[in-house]
């Protein structure tokens, strides 16, 4: 195909998403509207039975990622999107489908809280949630998104890793990137890459729904096809059945945290901008990032060797990338819409090798490139 015939649209953030899900074969939402995240409901409700899909408005969150948990085990990719306050009532079967290994995306666009909190103002205060929400001890995957391209290709990213992972994928967007309305060039579906689940390849008889591969991650059978699958959220042995054998139970978690560990190249992603000579730089993430760009372009046209990082996997935290700009750099600046979400992270990876600034903002409203760049300018004077 020539670039010719891609295809290019005014799309906004949430209009983005569904079409980066349709790109990914999910063929499955179920969703309790909740602003800012309740166009993706509405245009999924449309999209999804054109293309031999389900949609279905469910009574409230708890029963919506149920049911795409239970579209999932059936064979089927499925999604669910809300807000903060329904991504709290999400929480248990989150850690459902992350004790089952149930492949799933949930959308959370975040908008300021706690609680109903602030309906249609940005904020960025899930972030800490969608890491430590639900109980135990496990890894989980968390992305964002900062413009409306990042809406398509990051969802697509997050069903590729759902499925090679056997988990559940978390996208951060917020009110910002949500309503933003960009042109932007989507790919053909046959341009993108999209990754399914391994199906068992033995007879049904000498199936173990939870006997790892060499990737620590199990092939999935899909209920109905032949092969028995027992699912529940106790702690389990290979074939599915609880466990209190301590062996079991640790095997159990190691192997959760390991299939992840052994992904981390494929898992973090980040891109750099103006890193290379960098001598403080920001970190920064979803609509921040935006305004970040844009500050430190206006740094270096001042002379001042700034540079960003912007985080699009959130977590597992990409320490590894970070460290050697810590080493490099005398400052690094961290601004966020919450009380210093993500800069708790950096601090932890830093260690005193460089300043970790942080700037801030709680009030409903972005922060600014001039924000942004005049802490900079500040911290270039030393």
């Amino acid at each position: 195909m020539t670039e010719a015939k891609r295809k290019r649209c005014l799309l906004q953030g949430n209009e983005a998403i569904v079409q980066g899900a349709l790109a990914a074969r999910c063929r499955f939402f179920a969703g309790y509207p909740i602003t800012p995240a309740s166009e993706i409901a509405e245009q999924l409700s449309v999209q999804l039975p054109a293309v031999n899909g389900t949609f279905i408005q469910m009574e409230d969150e708890i029963a919506s990622i149920g049911a795409v948990i239970g579209a999932s085990l059936a064979g089927v990719k499925g999604m669910t999107a809300t807000s903060g306050p329904g991504f709290s009532l999400m929480q248990e079967n989150l850690g459902f489908a992350c004790a089952a290994e149930v492949p799933c995306v949930i959308v959370n666009v975040m908008r300021g809280g706690p609680s109903t909190g602030l309906p249609t103002s940005p904020a960025q205060g899930d972030v800490q949630m969608a890491r430590w929400g639900t109980h135990g001890d496990h890894p989980v995957i968390v992305l964002a998104v900062s413009s409306v391209l990042d809406c398509f290709t990051i969802t697509v990213k997050a069903f590729n890793l759902a499925e090679r992972y056997r988990v559940p994928v978390i996208i951060l967007s917020d009110e910002v990137v949500a309503h933003t309305r960009e042109s932007v060039e989507l790919p053909l579906n046959s341009e993108v890459k999209v990754v399914d689940r391994i199906a068992p390849a033995m007879p049904p008889d000498w199936y173990k729904p939870y006997q790892e591969d060499a990737r620590g991650v199990p092939p999935m059978a899909s209920f109905g096809d032949g092969y028995r699958h027992h699912v529940t959220g106790l702690v389990h042995d290979q074939d599915g059945f609880p466990t209190q054998n301590p062996q079991e139970v640790e095997k159990f978690h190691l192997r959760l945290s390991m299939k992840i560990t052994k992904g981390l190249s494929d898992i973090q992603l980040t891109r750099k901008f103006h890193m290379d000579d960098a001598e403080l730089f920001v970190v920064a993430y979803g609509s921040v990032a935006r305004s970040a760009m844009r500050a430190v372009e206006d740094a270096r046209k001042a002379g001042i060797k700034a540079g960003l990082l912007q985080l699009i996997t959130l977590f597992p935290f990409p320490r590894r990338i970070l460290t050697p700009y810590l080493q490099q750099c005398h400052s690094v600046l961290v601004p966020e819409l919450n009380l210093g979400q993500i800069s708790r992270e950096v601090q932890r990876v830093n260690q005193g090798q460089c300043a970790v600034v942080k700037l801030n903002r709680v009030d409903g409203r972005l922060i600014t490139p001039h924000e942004i760049y005049n802490r900079l300018v500040k911290l270039s004077a030393g």
